[in-house]
């Protein structure tokens, strides 16, 4: 497994990459509301992003139709955009994008909800954003990568949710994905030592029912097997000599 560890020059050019895609996120959150489409969604995502010169990576990505993912609801990732899925409300969505500046990628995603929302679909996704802050407690130089998966399950399971294992986190740097893979949830080994200058995106997916996902026909729309609700939360993250820096938030 080769886990490239980032230079300084590299590591600002991830900073820029990641400070856009923040303010692209902050901005998408402003437009989710009853009424709207996913295509439209989409649209304004590929619009703010190209505004700030830099190039969806999404977008045909293995073939991948849009620049944003809009899951809703019971779709845990890849969720395609489209004219005729118009968010209403109650509903949760999903929202996974990234863009690449100067070469180098960053990658985050944010469930945001379409006016009022139940209380209990609600206690989910503020629960998997939480997950995710519980586990970047460990992604500190000296530990390892694993701490990280223990962390979020430990702090996840507790509220018997399903987490997702089918897919997970991963590297990211001048590739979208590049290696370590980093799962949701605990592992007997330890995994690699994490170093100063590995830049990891960490992505719980979490169900709010059984952790099985299936994928539809048209090959990329993940959903939980049993259609009850899925939130997702994901930033890309610097590993650091101390507290890791959190590179795709404003």
């Amino acid at each position: 497994m080769a886990v490239s560890i980032k230079s300084e020059r590299e590591i600002e050019l991830m900073r820029q990459a990641g400070k856009i895609l923040a303010k692209v996120h902050e901005e998408l959150g402003k437009a989710v509301k009853p009424g709207i489409s996913t295509w439209e969604i989409d649209r304004l995502g590929e619009e703010l992003i190209r505004s700030y010169e830099c190039v969806p990576n999404f977008l045909n990505y293995h073939g991948y139709p849009a620049s944003v993912c809009v899951s809703v609801n019971e779709e845990v990732v890849h969720g395609i955009p489209s004219k005729e899925r118009i968010l209403k409300e109650g509903d949760i969505v999903s929202l996974d994008a990234g863009l690449i500046y100067r070469g180098y990628h960053s990658d985050a995603a944010r469930t945001h909800f379409v006016g009022n929302v139940n209380a209990e679909v609600k206690k989910l996704v503020e629960e998997t954003k939480n997950s995710f802050f519980e586990g970047i407690k460990m992604a500190k130089a000296g530990n390892h990568l694993y701490d990280i998966s223990n962390a979020i399950d430990a702090y996840i399971s507790k509220f018997g949710y399903g987490i997702v294992r089918d897919l997970v986190g991963h590297g990211i740097g001048t590739n979208l994905h590049e290696d370590p893979q980093i799962p949701n949830f605990r592992q007997s080994r330890r995994g690699l030592k994490l170093q100063p200058g590995m830049t990891l995106a960490i992505e719980p997916m979490i169900n709010m029912g059984r952790a099985d996902v299936e994928w539809l026909s048209d090959d990329w729309t993940v959903v939980a097997e049993d259609g009850l609700p899925s939130a997702h939360y994901e930033n890309t993250i610097l590993i650091t000599d101390g507290e890791p820096e959190i590179l795709t938030i404003l």
